[in-house]
């Protein structure tokens, strides 16, 4: 294997002529570049057109089971140092098991944890990062220290130590993604070594050159394969998910719930399923589906910490059997400790009475350093705007916020239930967001938050729209009053799951009108995708809104 590494270059700071000691069970693709004294440990990956130059700043190290994915640059100031795990100091530490994803920039001095995450174009410059953090796309996270196992979301801008410190708590979600993201690297660092040693791709291409095509089009091997694990109630999806979960050395469960206790979350356990082939686990799954036909059936995987990955619905009371596009679990399911008899326990940061987009705005609203409150209100006071607060919460975590939330809901079953979020400093609102109506059910969207410190809620829109809710386009007139900037973002569904949204660009709209109008040119020019509705702060550079207008 060819790896572009070269000496550091003599300066007057530095003449040591220092090289690159890189594991040999690492892999280094010949399109990136490693200048001077980086160390790189065990089954690290580094992605084409990497830049790690220790030419300036210097020495850097990059610990086992870390991927460094393309065009991630790495370099650091001739001046300033981080205290590395070993305790001597370099201009840039980056712990074990960690992901840098495509772009991202690691500018010394700065540390990086184990087990960290650091999404697209994401910066780090003079700075810490904690063991376990999460750091979303598009952020900058500048002369703090960023305390272990905290999430940043997309587009934050943390340059405060105070605002490091009101990060939120990374969810299970979370970690599970991260961790993801770090076997499929390996993966691929295996893959890409097997590729460049004739011993070991060999024997593949024999293989596959024996296959052959059938007239339909399918090969002989993907025939035995599918022959193996043959079934008339589960999709081949499905079945991929199986092998996936068994090949990673998962456990698996299954539960069932009929309609009417599914909305409450009370699941029950089918029998355990201890299988010693894929054929097993299959007929195993089979039976529960069997024994409870007419209800919701659903799959998931237990690692080794008893904690719950993947699960996904396989069954519903229709007799519709779920197809997931990819084995990741939707964010907006609980991912849960598994206690043993089948049921989970829940972490408190999703449930069935609080949707995925109520998590997020809560994280959104915390990561910003807002307060949080709730307010109640029946059917009959709801037309006067004689809302009513619940008990105060006093809590900077996401799952204390959402156990809180849970609690006010539970309190007033058949009222109108809403989010507050609120500058303190201010002393004004910035969101406010139904999470529950009369009839139990939350707000249909996110789009359904009213962005105003008044509490009428007679208010109705001078501008119509065939397309737009009411309330999207009273968003819309609270924005430019406010003198707000208004921008939208889109993604697919499939893009969705990992937050990573394109703008659309700003909307320069001097009336109701015309941005009504931008707005529905905006979601014909994006069918079938998620849009949503950005509100921002031009002194204070933030958003204040994000709100989702359209679904696939």
């Amino acid at each position: 294997m060819a790896v572009r590494s070269t000496a550091a270059p003599p300066t007057p700071w530095s003449r040591s002529l220092a090289e690159p000691q890189i594991h040999e069970s690492s892999f280094v693709h010949s399109f990136s570049n490693i200048i001077g004294d980086v160390r790189i440990g065990a089954n690290v990956i580094v992605a084409p057109g990497t830049s790690i130059r220790a030419d300036e700043g210097t020495p850097f190290y990059i610990g086992e089971n870390t991927n460094i994915q393309d065009g991630v640059v790495i370099h650091g100031l001739e001046q300033g140092r981080v205290v590395g795990d070993d305790q001597n100091k370099y201009s840039v530490w980056v712990g074990k098991n960690a992901s840098l994803t495509h772009m991202a920039l690691i500018h010394g001095p700065a540390y990086v944890g184990d087990d960290s995450f650091i999404g697209f174009r994401s910066t780090v410059f003079n700075a810490r990062v904690g063991a376990g953090c999460i750091v979303m796309m598009h952020a900058l996270i500048q002369d703090v220290e960023i305390p272990p196992g905290k999430y940043v979301p997309s587009g934050a801008i943390i340059t405060t130590q105070q605002q490091a410190d009101r990060l939120p708590d990374v969810q299970d979600q979370d970690e599970e993604f991260a961790h993801h993201v770090v076997g499929i690297n390996q993966a691929l660092r295996a893959g890409y070594r097997c590729a460049a040693d004739s011993k070991c791709i060999a024997p593949i291409r024999d293989e596959n050159a024996k296959s052959y095509t059938s007239s339909n089009g399918i090969t002989v091997l993907e025939l035995e394969r599918s022959s193996e694990v043959a079934s008339n109630s589960l999709g081949a999806q499905t079945i991929e998910q199986v092998r996936y979960l068994l090949e990673q050395g998962y456990k698996i469960g299954t539960e069932h719930v009929d309609q009417r206790r599914f909305r409450t979350g009370c699941w029950t356990s089918c029998q355990p399923i201890e299988p010693r082939s894929i054929g097993e686990a299959i007929a195993a799954l089979e039976t529960c589906l069997r024994d409870h036909s007419g209800e919701y059936v659903r799959l998931f995987g237990i690692d080794k910490g008893r904690r719950r990955v993947l699960e996904t619905i396989i069954q519903r009371p229709d007799g519709a059997v779920g197809a997931p596009a990819t084995f990741r679990a939707p964010a907006t399911q609980s991912h849960s400790s598994y206690n043993g008899n089948g049921n989970g326990n829940s972490n408190g940061h999703s449930s069935g009475r609080i949707s995925g987009e109520t998590v997020e705005q809560v994280r959104q609203l915390l990561a910003g350093g807002y307060k949080i409150g709730t307010e109640h209100v029946d059917e009959r006071r709801f037309r006067t705007g004689s809302w009513q607060s619940c008990e105060p919460i006093n809590s900077s975590s996401a799952n204390d916020v959402i156990a809180a939330l849970e609690d006010c809901i539970n309190n007033h079953q058949g009222e109108y239930v809403r989010l507050i979020g609120i500058d303190s400093k201010a002393k004004r609102r910035v969101l406010e967001s139904i999470i529950q109506r009369p009839n139990g059910q939350p707000s249909p969207s996110g789009s359904q938050k009213s962005f105003t410190a008044s509490t009428s809620a007679t208010a109705t829109a001078t501008a119509t729209s065939n397309r737009l809710s009411t309330e999207v386009v009273d968003q819309l007139r609270q924005l430019l009053a406010g003198g707000y900037k208004i921008s939208v973002e889109h993604v697919d569904q499939r893009r969705f799951r990992t937050g990573s949204w394109t703008s659309a660009g700003p909307i320069q709209a001097t009336s109701d009108r015309e941005a009504i109008a931008a707005l529905e040119a905006n979601l014909a020019e994006f069918p079938g995708e998620y849009v949503r509705l950005i509100g921002i702060d031009p002194k204070a550079k933030r958003r204040v809104l994000e709100a989702i207008i359209q679904r696939p």
